[in-house]
């Protein structure tokens, strides 16, 4: 009942083209480009902590060929990216659990190959037990959290303004970047028997007005949207959990402090796929204590790689 309304297009975004002339679709201005003929563009592209799967690509290629560059809209229009620590312990020991017992079972195999066969498999054991922990304990893991898992005051990871962002963000983030950066107070006693089980990632999008120099002049929305994807009420996309190899403890009286830096790059197996390079450093102080003041304990810097599968 919509022929007269709707057109379907088949085809990539990268190959199609409008029937601009037989709609009669114009430019907003001379100086557009002769496809730039678009009021808004509505795509659900948003993958696992936003980034997976790559299609913001095809997003942005839709939108420099065929935007009204002023006037057009993006819907959605805002899209951030956010972390915290959180308490997820008992899915952070069932991974070391399966780990370990994976692990048993190859030991098994190799006595047995061994003593039955003679063949020695034990020269495998380093690439097996790598294979085994990028899978259990390297590779994130979708959750739904409850709100209360998180830790800390979540952090911005990254901000994406869907009118001007680039090829180039849309690849991930990088050391040096404005928000590569955390840092998280963890207060214990805010988090009654918790322990800092990793971190979370998700992100919220908003569906606004435009905010760009750009598109002073566009549609203004009387009603903007906001969707959040963090711990609390259900949503397709979850979370993305990055679990420690060793939980954290919280202590009474003290305060935890984690201060690092996220990476997400695209797997070099697969352009749809990201790799989260996570350092970090835990640091323990009186809850008391000025936030520069005394530290009770300076951990270790620990690096990890993993996967969002």
């Amino acid at each position: 009942g919509v022929a007269d309304i709707v057109t379907v297009i088949q085809g990539a975004v990268e190959d199609i083209e409008l029937p601009i002339e037989a709609h009669g679709l114009t430019t907003e201005d001379p100086e557009s480009g002769e496809h730039q003929v678009v009021d808004i563009i509505i795509s659900e592209w948003m993958g696992y902590f936003l980034l997976r799967e790559s299609m913001l690509d095809s997003l942005i290629h839709a939108r420099d060929k065929f935007l009204k560059p002023k006037t057009g809209l993006m819907f959605p229009s805002h899209t951030t990216m956010f972390m915290s620590p959180i308490c997820d312990e008992s899915e952070r020991r069932h991974s070391n659990h399966d780990y370990s017992g994976a692990m048993g079972e190859w030991s098994e195999f190799v006595d047995s190959t061994k003593s039955v066969y003679g063949v020695d498999m034990s020269v495998l054991g380093e690439c097996y037990d790598r294979e085994q922990k990028e899978y259990f304990l390297l590779s994130s893991r979708w959750a739904e959290l409850p709100a209360d898992s998180k830790l800390a005051t979540p952090a911005v990871v990254k901000k994406l303004d869907m009118c001007t962002c680039t090829l180039a963000d849309s690849k991930g983030i990088f050391a040096g970047d404005e928000y590569s950066d955390f840092e998280f107070d963890v207060v214990s006693d805010e988090h009654q028997g918790s322990t800092i089980s990793g971190f979370a990632g998700w992100f919220d999008a908003d569906f606004k007005s435009r905010t760009d120099e750009g598109g002073a002049n566009a549609p203004k929305l009387l009603s903007p949207a906001h969707l959040c994807t963090g711990p609390g009420p259900y949503t397709h996309w979850g979370q993305q959990v990055f679990h420690f190899l060793s939980s954290i403890p919280l202590i009474s009286g003290e305060t935890t402090s984690l201060n690092g830096s996220l990476e997400m790059t695209r797997s070099k197996d697969n352009a749809r796929l990201y790799n989260c390079r996570i350092k970090y450093a835990s640091s323990r102080r009186k809850s008391s204590e000025e936030k520069n003041g005394k530290l009770l304990m300076k951990g270790e810097g620990v690096e990890n790689v993993y996967q969002i599968p």
